[in-house]
């Protein structure tokens, strides 16, 4: 089994399945599913078109039949347009939700567009857009896509059809990884290093870019390939769209640290005759966010505060819960500072708004729709409602959930709303039979006896099936599949109900979601063992205290605290010096200190330091730019202590 590895916790992880040659067949869609995507069929204004004019609008060129292929034999491709054909028929088939089948039609456009004199974008060849700015002498590049490939491939369309100028500077708009990663594809580290190439990030980037993708990164890792359906083929009854593109690019990651970090509002910058302004928008789309003005091109550029989606405030693979009071607000912001100059405003992802009435719409839309479902869901846990309750009854008002560019294609209103009540009050709903509640695996066992036995809750749960009634028919199987992972006729049955609800579902990381959930409980989930998932760039940009916070993470707590008190000195070599000491099943660090008598001395520099712990089973004997004063076995210890991560862990099963 060959496996493809990206240095991130938002990049898939997927594997050629050879331990699954014979796949189960997906199922067609049920009765119950046609009819509810016929209604939204009737439901929503199909006959605007405005997006798909829009959507192509400007249009260059683009590569015909656009596919990277992986970096080694086995591997999967990086980026496959042409897998997304089926997209280009008019006919919404029954296992799609003809509003995710419109979007699908959306993120196919790709290529170069023009967006005004002087400004182009690429679009669809990663999940986000890179922007191009013509300088007097060179272009100014924002976002560089998540892998270095396809950012190649965009700069070399460009340059097909554009004056060949040097790329002056990078911009990253935020601290993930798709507006990040492809950096070295466009530009080097070499001419950073040299002054050629300016690189600007918002205050915080570099910190919020490095810790989003480490500390938790291996959880994020596996759940992503729940979120953009990472084994799921494409087609109609498997993977369509990730709501804000195709999907995310498995090419190879990087990370270029900025030159110029912008700290507030109205900071402005002149490069190679571009004037910019740029405005802070923290703890919107991501911790580390700006909004950048060009006042020559009256262009707004949104970053990911303004798509064509209603966008998450929690994503589904895991991440902080995002603040829909800061975001509305700086949309509101935005709004008041250049509304009334702007002829165009553009995101990272999707396609552009032309037009000032048109554009002041769509922000004074998306920022009204984050403050009702903030002012809404927080009205509702007033009244006692809790956090469940309130996700099933919170409806956006017609006049603003209508609206195409307000749908739930990435966001939705039941998950965001559950993002904003946990923000306020957090996980508990303040009902004690909560607080203490039984682990999985053992309440379930209780439900399924309570229920008289697993042959009775299939039998019962098979006449909710008939019914429809797939949201509970998942609830109960769940609970089988949890007291008897090996029970073949819950888990079949529950993938069934998972997979409706998939062909159901407007939004297509939720698709993702339920029809990745039934494609593990009827083949079972690859066994791809550990690996580390952090990119020598990540490593490189993570300061010492990142490393040891990190290690602290991978440490066994347990059988740490069974093992006696350890004291190291760790010497950088470049005048700093850290005490590191173990006890209680604790790693704690403290800088410029070191003990009189340690159990030993480390001399390493923080990139051998990082080489060590990345190295899964570290041997310090011998470790390359490693020294040790005093016992290398207290030193190879400690190391001993750190965990590995599995790479796939277990989801729909216990």
């Amino acid at each position: 089994m060959k496996i493809c590895l990206l240095a991130t916790a938002v990049a898939l992880c997927t594997a050629s399945l050879g331990a699954h040659a014979a796949l189960a067949t997906p199922k067609p869609a049920t009765a119950e599913t046609e009819s509810a995507n016929q209604q939204v069929q009737k439901a929503l204004h199909f006959a605007d078109r405005q997006d798909y004019d829009d959507a192509k609008r400007g249009f260059v060129a683009t590569i015909p039949d656009f596919v990277v292929k992986g970096t080694a034999p086995g591997h999967p491709d990086i980026w496959n347009l042409p897998a997304y054909d089926f997209l280009k028929s008019d006919k919404v088939p029954a296992e799609v939700n003809p509003s995710l089948w419109r979007i699908g039609q959306l993120n196919l456009n790709n290529g170069l567009f023009k967006v005004t004199d002087r400004v182009y974008q690429v679009r669809g060849f990663d999940l986000s857009n890179m922007t191009i700015i013509e300088g007097d002498s060179g272009l100014i590049l924002i976002d560089p896509l998540t892998a270095t490939e396809l950012s190649a491939k965009g700069l070399e369309l460009y340059y097909q059809h554009r004056p060949k100028k040097p790329v002056v500077a990078v911009i990253y708009t935020h601290s993930h990884l798709d507006h990040y990663g492809g950096a070295k594809g466009v530009i080097s580290q070499e001419d950073v290093d040299a002054g050629k190439v300016k690189v600007l990030a918002p205050d915080g980037f570099l910190e919020e870019a490095v810790s989003e993708n480490v500390y938790a990164g291996n959880a994020m890792l596996r759940r992503s390939n729940y979120q953009y359906g990472g084994y799921l083929p494409k087609g109609i009854s498997g993977q369509i769209d990730a709501g804000l593109g195709k999907t995310v690019s498995l090419g190879s990651t990087s990370l270029v640290p900025p030159t110029d970090i912008i700290k507030k509002s109205g900071e402005t910058r002149t490069i190679d005759g571009v004037q910019m302004e740029f405005q802070m928008a923290p703890n919107t789309e991501a911790p580390a966010e700006m909004l950048v003005w060009f006042p020559q091109f009256k262009v707004l550029d949104a970053a990911e505060d303004a798509t064509h989606t209603l966008h998450n405030l929690y994503t589904l693979r895991g991440a902080q819960v995002r603040d829909s009071e800061a975001w509305w607000k700086t949309l509101n912001e935005a709004i008041h500072n250049y509304g009334d100059q702007v002829e165009v405003v553009l995101a990272q992802h999707h396609w552009p708004t032309w037009g000032k009435e048109r554009a002041v719409e769509f922000m004074s839309s998306q920022r009204d729709m984050f403050k009702y479902l903030h002012d809404q869901t927080l009205n509702l846990a007033n009244k006692g409602f809790t956090m469940v309750e309130i996700a099933e009854q919170l409806q956006l008002p017609d006049s603003i959930g209508k609206q195409w560019y307000n749908r739930g294609y990435y966001g939705s209103v039941s998950h965001d709303s559950k993002a904003i009540y946990q923000r306020y009050l957090g996980w508990y709903d303040s009902n004690p039979a909560h607080l203490y509640n039984l682990p999985p695996v053992e309440a379930a066992k209780h439900y399924v006896e309570f229920m008289g036995g697993a042959d009775a809750a299939i039998s019962k749960a098979r006449s909710s099936y008939e019914k429809g009634e797939y949201r509970w028919v998942a609830e109960v199987m769940d609970r089988v599949v949890f007291a008897d992972p090996n029970n073949k006729e819950a888990r079949d049955l529950e993938a069934d109900a998972l997979e409706q609800l998939g062909y159901q579902a407007e939004n297509p990381t939720w698709r993702n979601e339920f029809l990745m959930g039934a494609f593990e409980l009827r083949n079972g989930v690859p066994k791809l063992g550990a690996a580390s998932i952090v990119s020598p760039d990540t490593i490189k940009a993570m300061p010492a205290e990142m490393l040891l916070d990190y290690m602290g993470i991978r440490l066994d707590g347990p059988k740490a605290a069974k093992q006696a008190p350890l004291t190291l000195n760790w010497d950088l070599g470049n005048g700093t010096k850290y005490l590191l000491e173990v006890k209680n099943g604790v790693l704690i660090y403290s800088q410029d200190r070191q003990a009189d008598k340690p159990d030993a001395t480390l001399h390493a520099s923080k990139d051998a330091f990082a080489a060590l712990m990345m190295s899964g089973k570290a041997q310090i004997a011998g470790a390359k730019d490693v020294k040790v004063d005093g016992s290398v076995d207290k030193v190879q210890g400690l190391f001993d202590l750190l965990d590995e991560f599995p790479m796939n862990f277990n989801i729909v099963t216990p």
